[in-house]
């Protein structure tokens, strides 16, 4: 089964659809944001993560509070229900890693790495955002994890 379509099943398992996770472990790991700085973070349009939050928040795992300073910004936070879903995600992405390890043995799983790394400095040569790089060391830390 591809991994999309794998993933798609657990998160739905969840209750979430794919790309709500990417909401959760971003505010989970950051902390709240403005609506702004969340759509930058995830690379969308304003509206996109604004639809994203609104069902989040229909199903009380994120919260909107405006900005004592300025009302006109919001920021968005986890719930106490978010931050236990966001664990849960973090749970289900290790169980899928260590589904793509299966059957690799060591010498494949440092190939792979090795093969990681060098995609890392191909895209920070091609000036790729630092948020894409930080992705790539997290799978690699994931695989080195996974190795030992």
């Amino acid at each position: 089964m591809p991994t999309e379509i794998a993933s798609g099943d657990k998160l739905s398992a969840l209750g979430l659809f794919a790309g709500q996770e990417q909401v959760l472990q971003t505010l989970d790991a950051s902390g709240p944001l403005s609506m702004g700085e969340l759509a930058g973070v995830l690379r969308v349009r304003p509206p996109t993560v604004s639809k994203a939050v609104a069902r989040l928040s229909a199903l009380d795992l994120v919260r909107r509070r405006s900005q004592k300073e300025d009302g006109r910004i919001i920021r968005v936070e986890l719930t106490p229900e978010g931050k236990e879903k966001a664990a849960q995600i973090e749970a289900l992405w290790d169980e899928i890693e260590q589904d793509m390890l299966t059957d690799l043995d060591a010498k494949d799983q440092r190939r792979l790495r090795k093969l990681l790394r060098r995609v890392s400095k191909n895209l920070t040569r091609s000036g790729h955002p630092a948020t894409a790089l930080e992705e790539i060391e997290t799978e690699i830390d994931a695989i080195s994890e996974a190795a030992a």
